[in-house]
């Protein structure tokens, strides 16, 4: 008796251990995970224990199923980034000394005239998360930035040099590819139905230490801090809707995988709130729910294909009562004012006007400006959604379709080398090129964020001839000799300037 209740145990256990394999992967292919996690990995050896992350009520929480499954799929990343040259040269006007004695000299003696500085080389250190069992890898954007050399190391131990696929600050997330097969990844979760009070657990390797895994509670959803960048330096294409949770993070945890207790992947780890650098009471990471969009944006297109919607907006909470009473906003309401729009955005062509609250985005509540940013990172161009605003104190329901951030459907490509400059480039008019004797060039019009306002002192006006020692007449001249080089040296002259200057740079071959 005792033998049949035992082997009727055994079943019903391996009944249902495969009936969640089967459900799971039937979830997976309904399209709500990428194509690369379709089936669970031979980490999620104990499939059973995989539920809605959260213990049944009463149950005592055990974390060490969890960890078990995720720790071989959370890499340690070390970077190298060069030493690179740095030119201080201005344009200055010939010193009349210079037949007698030479600038060079004059240069030694007096230190005008700037010249070359050089940086040291830069080892940093971060954490990342496998996602296929082919080696895709997703880590913060910040771990791997100008990043020459990224070496993967695996909870084992075994290294491998990392290739970094493509990348965007606005969200601070990066994918690196290694070459490896049958991989141990990470099963996707669901942060979108994460709850405040839910156990959570970080595993990262922070202050280069091995393997490392800290529990806490998510403490509040959707965070703005501030934090992350866009490509051009500023916070205007950011995008910020952090999981907060109290687990120990600290440096080095950065691009780690934030867990539920089954072992789904929720959060990639990306910062911490602490005066000192180090943890101090809360750490954020990015929602999961976003990372898969980025991701499978960054490894099918190169770059993050945004749906906008072409407004300017403050949350509805953050206007005092004259400001709503002026502007027939009910003094109750949350949600989303609109204050501007774009002329030929997707709000604007769907009929939403200035003044507007948008109150949900395809019914879905939206109560701050993180929350609706979070809700459209998982759109693209040419998407279409529904979003319920109120006016004048009554709700109206719109359906709009997204459009990219230059008021079109077009799938936008990747920043090439040539962007990385961060100039404004225009053909040199050939009048303008005759009048100085040089058979053609490139202007540069303005100087942006990029490699010539970091590593030179070029100024506006420069009339790029050169590149490594190549002519240049056009601008398509400049962006071929450039291609996919790192370190090049460009040539050209100063109207007014009888002297040419040379500029040595080297672009960041981090892809965006």
């Amino acid at each position: 008796m005792k033998t049949k209740n035992i082997f009727f145990t055994v079943l019903i256990s391996a009944v249902t251990t495969l009936a969640v394999i089967f459900g799971y992967n039937k979830y997976a292919q309904n399209g709500n995970n990428p194509n690369f996690q379709s089936a669970i990995p031979a980490n999620y050896k104990y499939a059973g224990f995989l539920d809605s992350g959260n213990s049944p009520s009463g149950a005592p929480v055990d974390f060490t199923q969890a960890a078990a499954a995720a720790i071989p799929a959370v890499v340690h990343i070390k970077t190298l980034t060069n030493a690179k040259a740095v030119n201080n040269n201005l344009p200055q006007r010939q010193n009349p000394f210079s037949d007698l004695f030479g600038d060079d000299l004059l240069n030694q003696l007096f230190g005008q005239g700037g010249g070359q500085q050089r940086m040291l080389p830069e080892r940093a250190s971060g954490s990342g998360v496998i996602i296929s069992d082919d080696g895709y890898i997703v880590t913060n954007n910040h771990v791997v930035a100008g990043a020459d050399k990224v070496t993967v190391i695996m909870s084992d131990r075994k290294s491998y040099t990392g290739k970094v696929v493509a990348a965007d600050p606005s969200y601070d997330l990066a994918v690196v590819k290694i070459d490896a097969k049958n991989l141990p990844f990470m099963l996707y979760g669901n942060s979108n139905d994460t709850k405040i009070g839910q156990w959570v657990l970080a595993i990262g390797y922070p202050l280069y230490l091995d393997a490392t895994v800290t529990a806490g509670i998510i403490s509040a959803k959707s965070r703005a801090l501030g934090l992350n960048r866009d490509k051009t330096g500023g916070t205007a294409m950011a995008v910020e809707s952090f999981l907060q949770t109290d687990a120990a993070v600290n440096p080095g945890n950065s691009g780690g995988a934030l867990i539920n207790t089954s072992g789904q992947l929720i959060g990639i780890n990306s910062a911490i709130a602490s005066p000192t650098g180090y943890y101090s009471g809360y750490s954020y990471a990015i929602p999961v729910d976003i990372v898969k969009k980025v991701v499978n944006d960054l490894i099918k297109y190169g770059s993050v294909q945004r749906g906008f919607l072409g407004a300017m907006f403050v949350d509805a909470g953050l206007l005092n009562d004259e400001q709503k009473q002026k502007n027939n906003v009910p003094l109750s309401v949350d949600g989303i004012y609109i204050t501007n729009l774009v002329p030929d955005g997707a709000a604007k062509a769907a009929g939403i006007q200035v003044g507007d609250v948008i109150k949900k985005i395809n019914n879905v509540p939206i109560n701050s400006s993180s929350e609706l940013q979070e809700e459209l990172s998982g759109f693209r161009p040419g998407d279409k959604i529904t979003v319920t605003i109120s006016r004048n104190g009554v709700e109206k329901t719109m359906n709009v379709t997204l459009k990219n951030n230059v008021g079109n459907y077009d799938i936008v490509k990747p920043t090439t080398m040539l962007d990385k400059l961060g100039a404004e480039l225009q053909t040199l008019d050939p009048q303008k090129a005759k009048s100085l004797g040089l058979s053609g060039g490139v202007v540069v019009k303005k100087i942006n964020e990029g490699a010539l306002n970091d590593q030179t002192r070029m100024r506006d006006g420069f009339i790029i001839t050169k590149v490594n020692g190549k002519e240049v007449k056009t601008l398509d001249d400049l962006r071929n000799l450039i291609g996919t080089q790192t370190d090049i040296t460009i040539s050209g002259v100063y109207p007014g300037y009888n002297e040419p200057f040379e500029y040595p740079l080297t672009l960041d071959n981090t892809p965006e």
